[in-house]
Order: C-alpha cells, then sequence, then structure tokens
C-alpha cells in the first residue's frame, strides 16, 4: 500500500523515471551518468550525457547511494531534549526521521542505551517509550527512513539481562555494542568527564559524594560486569546478533573483543587500541562528529588520526546526523582518500558489515536509496533522497 504522508512527493511511484547527468559515485570512480528507476530498484546505469525526456537533469550535481548510519544517538535527545522534559514519544520519532534523512540517511540503526549507572539519567524509561514509537511508525508507514535497533548494552549496570533477554529477539535489530562506562577507564578515563556529562543531565555531586560514586561504580562493576558479559554474548550467540565492542582504550580491550567474538570496535580512544583492532580484522568505526569538530570533544584520539593511520573503516555521526555526509567529504578533501573509498566509509562498508547486501552502493540490481548532493564552498547539500526508489526529501 502507498504511504498517503508522501504521496505527493512523487507522481511516478510504480513507474520507471530517470535521472540523468548526475555526477555519480560509483565504487571505483566518479563519471558523469544517468540511472533508470523502476519501481523500489535501480534498472539501468549510464555512463555519459544522455538525457531522456522527462528525466530528472542533476546538472553536475552528485549522484550518491544512501547513507547508512550503525550508531546514532539522535532519537534519545528528541525524547529527552532537556533533563527531566520528556517529550511525547512519536512527534520526537518523527522528527528524529526527518532530521535522518534531511543528513541523507536512508537506513539507521537506532542506538539505544539498555542501562544507565545513574538511573537518574532514565534512559530505561526513554527506551521502553522509543520502542514504543519505533513500532507504531513502522507499522503505519510514517517513517521516511528504514529504521532499525542497535542496543547498547551497559555491562556494569544490575539490571541489563533482565532487560536485554526479550529484545535481543526482535527482528528489527541488527547490533549489540558492549559498554562499560564505569568511571576510571574506557571513555571515562578522566573521571572528571564522567562527573561533567551526568552534570549535564542535572545530576549534582559533592565531592565526598562523587568520591563515594567513584567507589560504589568500582565495586558495581567487579560484581556485575563479567557474569553480564557472558550472558549477554550468549543471547547474541543464540540469536545470531552481531556485536560490536565500545570506546577500546587499551590493547587488553581489543583482545577482550576478539576472544569473545565482537566483529566491530566502535569508536576506540587510543591510536594504540585503533591499531590493535586492525591487527585483529575488527572492522573499525569512528566518529563522523569527530571529524567535522576537527577532533574528539572528550580529549580522545581525533578520527583523522586514525584515516592517516589506515585505521577507520567506517564513520558514524553519533550524536549528530548531519556530520556523516560531511565526514566523509573531509576524508577525500583533507585526508587524501579518493571520493569512492570515502563514500564507502557511510554507504557499503557499513551496509556489508551490517549483512544489507540489497543497497550501499550504486549498481544495477540494487535498491533505490539515492541522493542529490550539491556542494556549497566545499560543504555537501543533500537536495533530495529517495528510497526504495521513493523520494523522501
Amino acid at each position: 500500500m502507498g504511504n498517503p504522508v508522501f504521496a505527493d512527493m512523487t507522481s511516478r511511484r510504480n513507474d520507471a523515471w530517470f535521472i540523468a547527468r548526475a555526477r555519480m559515485v560509483l565504487p571505483d570512480r566518479v563519471a558523469i551518468g544517468g540511472a533508470e528507476i523502476d519501481g523500489k530498484r535501480i534498472k539501468r546505469l549510464w555512463l555519459g550525457e544522455e538525457c531522456p525526456e522527462g528525466a530528472i537533469d542533476f546538472g553536475g550535481d552528485f549522484l550518491l547511494p544512501g547513507l547508512i548510519e550503525l550508531h546514532t544517538d539522535n532519537l534519545e535527545k528528541h525524547l529527552l531534549p532537556r533533563a527531566g522534559a520528556a517529550w511525547p514519544a512519536l512527534p520526537a520519532m518523527l522528527a528524529h526521521d526527518a532530521q535522518l534523512v534531511a543528513a541523507g540517511i536512508t537506513t539507521v540503526l537506532d542506538a539505544m542505551s539498555l542501562g544507565d549507572l545513574e538511573e537518574d539519567g532514565g534512559r530505561t524509561e526513554t527506551l521502553r517509550r522509543a520502542l514504543k514509537a519505533l513500532d507504531e511508525t513502522r507499522d503505519h508507514d510514517l517513517l521516511r527512513c528504514e529504521h532499525y535497533l542497535h542496543l547498547r548494552c551497559e555491562l556494569s549496570w544490575p539490571g541489563l539481562l533482565d532487560l536485554a533477554e526479550p529484545l535481543v529477539a526482535r527482528k528489527d535489530l541488527r547490533l549489540l555494542s558492549l559498554m562499560d562506562h564505569t568511571p576510571g577507564q574506557r571513555q571515562y578515563h578522566d573521571v572528571r568527564q564522567y562527573r561533567t556529562y551526568y552534570g549535564r543531565s542535572g545530576i549534582t555531586w559533592s565531592d565526598e559524594e562523587f568520591t563515594a560514586v567513584l567507589e560504589e561504580r568500582r565495586v558495581q562493576q567487579g560484581r556485575h560486569r563479567d557474569l553480564q558479559l557472558s550472558g549477554v554474548m550468549t543471547l547474541a550467540r543464540r540469536h545470531g546478533v552481531l556485536v560490536a565492542s565500545h570506546d577500546d582504550t587499551d590493547v587488553e580491550h581489543v583482545d577482550e573483543a576478539v576472544a569473545i567474538g565482537a566483529r566491530i570496535s566502535e569508536f576506540p580512544t587510543t591510536l594504540a587500541a585503533a591499531r590493535a583492532a586492525r591487527q585483529h580484522g575488527l572492522t573499525i568505526v569512528a566518529g563522523a562528529s569527530n571529524l567535522v569538530r576537527g577532533g574528539s570533544h572528550a580529549g580522545n584520539v581525533a578520527a583523522m588520526t586514525l584515516a592517516r593511520d589506515g585505521c577507520l573503516d567506517i564513520l558514524s555521526s553519533d550524536y549528530m546526523p548531519t556530520s556523516l555526509l560531511p565526514g566523509a567529504f573531509i576524508l577525500h578533501q583533507q585526508a587524501g582518500w579518493t571520493l569512492p573509498a570515502a563514500m564507502a566509509t557511510v554507504t557499503r562498508t557499513p551496509a556489508s558489515a551490517l549483512g544489507f547486501h540489497d543497497r550501499g552502493y550504486l549498481a544495477e540490481g540494487l535498491r533505490a536509496d539515492l541522493l542529490r548532493v550539491r556542494l556549497h564552498r566545499d560543504e555537501p547539500v543533500v537536495r533530495s533522497a529517495w528510497v526504495a526508489g521513493t523520494q523522501r526529501l
């Protein structure tokens, strides 16, 4: 059944239509050409200036495959825009979805946290509301992008396994990541970062209280982490779900990830950890926001350093969807990557890693997840977006 929300955006939903005079970013080159779209698929690609009657004339704008995002926290921001200010879930989901497609993202894994070391953070209730909104908007065909789920498992949170077990069976789950935000290691190697982060959520501690919190969290980690790591991996193997480690800082973190069967290293915080991940054949994810800002906001290794060292496979927008496409162009413009190689970090490589074999690059027979992108002063601007052949922007 057609989607009435977007019915006015294309009058040729089920008919063949054409794109012409586009700068197509193909897997191995950039070339002027065009595409014929039939239904949900790319029927034909051609090189040259051919411009069939009625074609959308790109006039030299880029034709790109739709972007694939495997880790975005953006939905949580819409559900809880300020500390203590929960937003209604349905409009939050729709606003999140619209922001993604405007950024060129056509396939997304919404990354939701299972647990929070500081319960006042509200993430468990946020998760419940998010899943309800995701199911409702999908069931009623209200979404522009194609949404899947990424569960972020907080290994030191006591309630993790009880919360995780029913969710790992969801058909839309594509990725589990293994988190441990215990202060004093990984992302919070500097415990002041932990205090600052939760301060933004409205949690304040005196110096004496914070010292007690640090000790309590370390005891909690010793009591729960290893047991729950084993439990999560049992669930992942039972349901055939891909697993990622997160915030690897030391070589030992990477060694553990390899030993338990993780395939992805998300956001390694040091070059040493990234090099170890590369040596072991893990797929390495770095932050597009890190690239756009020119470095990590938390003092971790710069994504540009990883790119120049050959330790970057996939970009993720993490907390800022609008960083994904500019991040790829920065790899091309500043790190010396070819444009096809740079674009692969946000299209073909995440598609392959996540098992999406019908999308991620321009080729005949693949899904017509497409973007029209124009450069303005070296900044890529998304002009139009199609998801499975239907215009969404």
